[in-house]
């Protein structure tokens, strides 16, 4: 199967998106490194706890952002569809978990899985994720089991409404990496 040119140029513009640190670029206008802090991880959560609740939330907005803007254009506007979406729908969690501008060490990647389904499905299975994770950390106070329960109410809510195969495959393939970078996590207890 070839790989069309436009096909490729969406992959690289969106890993590349993904991979930029904004955590950490945005933690250090306060003097701070979130890899310091917390689990040492260089996503939004330890940017909260290095900078602060304004650098922190303009980290959650950029990482979703890095993931929603290449994606939504590339399936969204320019009708990239079919198999090629696949690869550029798992460019910037790819890109975010990791970065070349961090020796290819990155976060969880779970900014980027919303930003993802934002660009592929514009609001309802961000909704799906967004009320997922919160219900799920709220009841279990552990991240990564939330991420799992999470992962399976998506995967049910596109069973029953969005019956799309390669939908199917974008979130079974962001699933095992998100797991992959909760791996410990799953060992922790409540707090």
């Amino acid at each position: 199967m070839l790989v069309s040119s436009s096909a490729l140029f969406w992959f690289i513009l969106a890993f590349i998106a993904g991979a930029l640190p904004f955590s950490v670029w945005l933690a250090r206008l306060r003097g701070k490194d979130p890899r310091l802090v917390g689990d040492g991880n260089p996503g939004a959560t330890n940017a909260f706890k290095a900078g602060g609740k304004w650098i922190g939330l303009a980290a959650l907005l950029l990482d979703v952002s890095k993931a929603a803007l290449p994606v939504g254009l590339a399936y969204q506007v320019f009708d990239l569809g079919g198999w090629s979406i696949v690869p550029i729908a798992l460019a910037p969690t790819l890109g975010h978990a990791f970065s070349p501008f961090l020796n290819f060490k990155g976060g969880k990647a779970l900014a980027t899985v919303l930003g993802v389904w934002i660009g592929l499905t514009l609001w309802d299975m961000p909704l799906v994720i967004v009320v997922g994770i919160t219900a799920w950390y709220l009841l279990l106070k552990n991240s990564a089991w939330a991420v799992l329960f999470t992962l399976l109410v998506m995967a049910i809510y596109l069973l029953v409404f969005r019956p799309e195969p390669l939908f199917y495959w974008i979130l079974g393939l962001q699933a095992m990496l998100v797991l992959w970078k909760h791996r410990q996590d799953f060992q922790k207890t409540a707090r």
